[in-house]
């Protein structure tokens, strides 16, 4: 009855099926099994208890289970809903870079063909990595931090006579394993909005499983565009969905000096 009671949400109705089932299983006990002879209030008093006994214990367990069965479908549909997040999030941003890359080629293609093919060997390790190893929820820092070297070394030749660049990496092992384009979308986000004639900034230090990123630019700040990137608010989401605990973010500027500092305390 439980289920069914409980499916409908006859809750009233359930308890007062409950008490008249446990008054009529006394009154049967004791006047079929028992044959006490006792009066209703004796034999209610006396082996009511009986009665109660397996019916709250069959009635927890099935309630137990029952919430069990629900917990395990909640945490599969969030599970479900945070992969599809996930999956939409970095189309977003595998896209966004590739085209950067590709309208770097196009210009160069036209200005100055000679340096084209390193472009496009460059651009062919870009989209290896994006194709292939953001496949999985992790990927080796290491090819992460190359993927970045790459991005940066492309950036040079781009801006090259027009923005001074300044990157350095420090990590103290080659097996740590990182959600695949993170630190990108920060490193993209300094060279977009970053005004001619600028510094870049960019300091990663990966020590004791803790990751230490720091980009800064200049910015122009009539416009004041970097605090509107989408880049960024997607970021927040996926540190969000895959970091919860375990990171923090601060987005602040000062002056034209728009400054991202990361921190992942568990690698």
């Amino acid at each position: 009855m439980l289920p069914l009671f409980v499916k409908k949400k006859w809750y009233v109705l359930y308890g007062i099926a409950f008490v008249l089932i446990s008054v009529l299983a006394t009154q049967l006990y004791c006047n079929v099994f028992a044959r006490c002879g006792c009066s209703i209030m004796k034999c209610l008093s006396d082996y009511l208890w009986q009665t109660l006994v397996p019916l709250l214990f069959f009635s927890f367990i099935w309630m137990l289970f029952k919430f069990l069965d629900g917990q395990e479908k909640l945490a599969q549909t969030t599970q479900e809903r945070t992969e599809m997040e996930l999956k939409f999030l970095k189309s977003q941003i595998n896209p966004h870079v590739l085209l950067n890359n590709l309208n770097t080629i196009y210009a160069y293609s036209i200005d100055k063909p000679n340096q084209t093919p390193d472009l496009i060997l460059k651009l062919s390790e870009n989209l290896k990595h994006v194709l292939y190893e953001t496949i999985s929820e992790k990927v080796s820092l290491e090819k992460e931090l190359l993927f970045i070297q790459n991005y940066i070394d492309f950036q040079k030749i781009r801006t090259e006579g027009v923005k001074e660049i300044d990157y350095h990496y420090k990590t103290d092992s080659n097996q740590y394993q990182i959600a695949p384009l993170l630190l990108i979308t920060i490193i993209e986000n300094a060279f977009k909005h970053s005004i001619a004639h600028s510094k870049i900034g960019i300091f990663i230090n990966v020590t004791n499983h803790q990751l230490h990123l720091i980009s800064s630019n200049q910015f122009n700040i009539n416009t004041n565009k970097n605090t509107k990137a989408i880049g960024l608010e997607n970021l927040k989401k996926r540190l969000l969905l895959i970091y919860p605990d375990n990171h923090s973010l601060y987005i602040h500027q000062k002056g034209d000096v728009f400054t991202v500092e990361l921190k992942i305390d568990q690698l």
